[in-house]
């Protein structure tokens, strides 16, 4: 029955033309940011390494598809949130707003298979789209800008060789998954609380932009908040490009973001087997 449900769900949100607007929004980002790059890459390069060219002398092709990669992830993942929010706040939010989630429950289905296939299709949903921002940064980047070391400019600067920086690249978009599937999990707890398709992405965004406020704000309240947040994990695929490189706090990270995806998906189902459907 569980599998039925998901198919059924999954033909329902690819067959809605919204459900393609992050995708085409993550393929015009991407080939935006490969184009300017390739064409006035040498000054942003130039730009990011004024301060070191004092002390350190650059060769080779610092400027190549593990650097473009590196700049989407950083600033994608500030962005792709609302994407997913966008499609999932309206999976059991826009059932309810249309009427149809009194039908659905008609058939001879439990609410919690029914919750369960509605979320694993919003974990199936923000999946593919950071698989097609990963494919995409990877095949353009290759082919416009070639491939070389990366250089990772933070507290300190780490200069990786290209023959290390491809299980970190994919370690650093696997673990943006499990970032994106706790905005897409948090995101389907507020579509079933809410009966409004918009409530549930405005008040997404407003949570994850409040935490990351907060987190920036150097007080010792908000410090010791902190650990809190879910949002402090969510940059944990940098952790992929520290050295020395830590397996156990990536767990750490991992398994933070892990918790609050069962969290906020038990929460949900304990919310509908509670809820009155009027609509």
């Amino acid at each position: 029955m569980f599998w039925q449900a998901l198919r059924n769900e999954l033909i329902k949100l690819f067959s809605r033309g919204r459900s393609y607007i992050a995708f085409g929004a993550v393929v015009f980002i991407v080939g935006a940011i490969h184009l300017a790059l390739w064409v006035d890459g040498e000054n942003f390069l130039n730009f990011q390494t004024s301060n070191l060219r004092d002390q350190f002398l650059f060769e080779g092709n610092l400027l190549n598809g593990n650097l473009s990669a590196y700049i989407i992830l950083t600033a994608l993942l500030v962005h792709i949130p609302f994407l997913i929010a966008l499609v999932t706040g309206d999976l059991l939010a826009g059932e309810a707003a249309g009427g149809t989630i009194r039908f659905l429950l008609i058939r001879p289905i439990r609410r919690s298979t029914l919750v369960a296939a509605k979320f694993a299709t919003a974990l199936i949903y923000s999946t593919l789209l950071v698989l097609v921002m990963a494919l995409l940064s990877g095949l353009m980047g290759s082919w416009l800008l070639g491939s070389g070391d990366l250089f990772v400019v933070r507290d300190t600067l780490v200069l990786f060789d290209a023959s290390d920086v491809s299980w970190r690249m994919l370690g650093a978009y696997t673990f943006s998954i499990l970032g994106m599937a706790t905005v897409a999990s948090l995101s389907f707890l507020f579509s079933a609380i809410t009966d409004n398709a918009v409530t549930p992405i405005l008040l997404t965004m407003v949570i994850i932009i409040a935490f990351m406020i907060l987190s920036s704000i150097d007080l010792s309240l908000f410090k010791a908040m902190k650990p809190f947040f879910f949002t402090t994990y969510m940059n944990g695929w940098k952790l992929f490009f520290e050295d020395p490189f830590s397996w156990a706090r990536v767990a750490q990270y991992g398994g933070a973001l892990l918790l609050h995806v069962v969290i906020f998906f038990a929460f949900t189902q304990w919310y509908v087997q509670r809820k009155d459907i009027l609509s």
